[in-house]
Parts: C-alpha cells; structure tokens; sequence
C-alpha cells in the first residue's frame, strides 16, 4: 500500500489516476471541511461529500476511472491510500 497526501482546494485535483485493475481507495479527510469527490468535473454542487474530520473510508474505482476532488471554500488536506500497483 501506498499513501499520499493532498491538499485540496477550490479547483478540482486528481487524486487517484486511471489504472488497468478496479482499485479501492482509502480516503481520509484530516481537517474540519468538508472534501468534494467525483469525476475531473467534480464541484462542491455535484461531488459526493466526505464526512469531515472522520475515519478513512473506502471507495471503489473501476478500471480506466479517475477520482477527483474539490473544496467549496478555502484547503482541506487529504490523504490517500491505496494498492502499490496503483497510481
């Protein structure tokens, strides 16, 4: 496993790349805002929220998909974790 750490803002960051294998993702949110996910189009009016400050929690990203996220205001930091293989 590997872990990186983001800092997310207002406009939207990849945070995990495409890879060949589905991939889960842990996604864990350090701060007291609230991170947007989704896809390269992803807004704090169309992303799905994370919980703030909370437990990592896992998400599911099928093959040939990106995962994103955003802020509605301000930086929020973020740490991902995920298989060695994946990017």
């Amino acid at each position: 496993m590997k872990s990186t750490q983001h800092t997310i803002g207002t406009t939207a960051s990849r945070i995990v790349t495409a890879n060949n294998s589905p991939q889960h993702v842990y996604i864990h949110v350090t701060g007291n805002g609230t991170v947007y996910l989704g896809d390269s189009t992803v807004t704090s009016s169309n992303g799905t929220a994370t919980q703030k400050n909370a437990v990592p929690f896992d998400i599911f990203v099928p093959p040939g998909n990106e995962l994103w996220a955003v802020t509605a205001t301000g930086t929020e930091d973020m740490r991902v974790l995920q298989e060695d293989g994946a990017s």
